[in-house]
């Protein structure tokens, strides 16, 4: 009976992340830079401690194929304990103190810098990322020739060759995957607030983050669920590897599960039916194979069935992982049947913790 339930659960599972990955394909690359660039930008960039990272952003946005005068960078230094300095530079970067009225630190940071931007377009991205040199001139090409006004794209990790930060990649691409796929099927609902990309007006129109302000996380995700609730036409993914924004993965698994505590800790305040749905299916699929193997253990059913159980979940999982990481970065699959034995007990922790448990960030705890 009971192996019964884990199958049929895991098979509505499969279903979905089938959908998922028609909607990854369907999804087509653009990498078009044809067009004179025309769109204003200005880069958004909340920090706090990041001495050693935003030079080396900083660095990667110099050498952007993009004329230097039609964008601008704003650093919004949220309490940082060492003072950084912007050194010269042929493009205009300001440092602004952020001003902290809500119970989310990076909120505060984009509605502070919002009152002095210079440009309708805002690009929001992190203190730790690198990007490519066709980033804006894609975005602004994009832009040209599509009705939008706002953009989702895509992220991915600098890997060294540890199991932690392969595991990392995997499970970002698998995430990466579940974003483009949404969006393919017509049921976005998820994206990256290290590259992701609005007008002024729309995010005034949307009334900001009003409504979900007392949510330390979200800033992402919540503003693109109240944006395709309200204008779904003008809410679109830019799948394009010129897009790609890098970041690196952590280097201990205490910070990667209070990251992943927080990234989970919001999908209860989804706004999005399908979000929440699909949240609630990924962890009965993980929790599936955690109870099929605790009753393997007892004795309670067969080896044989938990093989099958896992393969059925493996090869829809590793379909969508490798369609993903196959877009995102050069760098092989490594570590795919270790990392899919323990990711289920990793997340299973990781979603019952941020139900009951407080997750520590930036040295806060929340």
């Amino acid at each position: 009976m009971i192996t019964n339930i884990l199958f049929l659960v895991l098979l509505i599972y499969a279903v979905f992340i089938g959908l998922l990955i028609y909607g990854l394909i369907k999804v087509n690359t653009i990498d078009y830079i044809g067009l004179q660039p025309k769109t204003k930008f200005s880069i958004i960039v909340p920090f706090r401690n990041e001495a050693e990272n935003l030079p080396i952003l900083l660095d990667s946005l110099s050498k952007l194929n993009y004329p230097m005068e039609l964008f601008e960078v704003i650093l919004v230094d949220d309490e940082s304990e060492e003072v950084f300095s912007v050194p010269c530079s042929l493009f205009r970067v300001r440092i602004i103190k952020n001003i902290r009225i809500s119970n989310s630190p990076k909120k505060d940071a984009i509605v502070n810098a919002m009152q002095i931007v210079n440009a309708d377009w805002i690009i929001t991205t992190d203190a730790d990322c690198v990007v490519d040199k066709n980033w804006l001139l894609t975005l602004d090409n994009y832009i040209q020739l599509h009705d939008v006004a706002m953009i989702a794209g895509a992220v991915t990790y600098d890997c060294g060759n540890s199991f932690l930060h392969h595991f990392q990649q995997l499970d970002l691409a698998s995430l990466q995957g579940a974003t483009i796929g949404s969006f393919g099927i017509n049921k976005g609902f998820m994206c990256n607030g290290a590259n992701f990309a609005y007008t002024k007006s729309f995010f005034q129109k949307l009334n900001g983050f009003e409504g979900n302000d007392s949510i330390a996380s979200g800033d992402d995700v919540f503003l693109l669920q109240k944006a395709i609730a309200k204008s779904p036409e003008k809410v679109h993914y830019l799948k394009s590897r010129n897009t790609i924004v890098t970041t690196r993965p952590l280097n201990n698994w205490k910070s990667l599960f209070h990251q992943r505590v927080r990234w989970a800790s919001k999908t209860s305040s989804y706004q999005s039916t399908f979000g929440k749905g699909l949240g609630l299916l990924v962890f009965a699929g993980n929790l599936c194979l955690v109870i099929g193997a605790g009753c393997w253990v007892l004795g309670v059913i067969p080896f044989l069935n938990i093989v099958l159980l896992f393969l059925l979940k493996f090869l829809v999982d590793a379909v969508l992982i490798y369609e993903t990481n196959s877009f995102l970065t050069k760098t092989k699959i490594r570590y795919l049947i270790l990392s899919s034995l323990f990711y289920p007990f990793f997340s299973t922790s990781v979603a019952l913790y941020s139900v009951f448990g407080k997750y520590e960030w930036k040295g806060r705890r929340f």
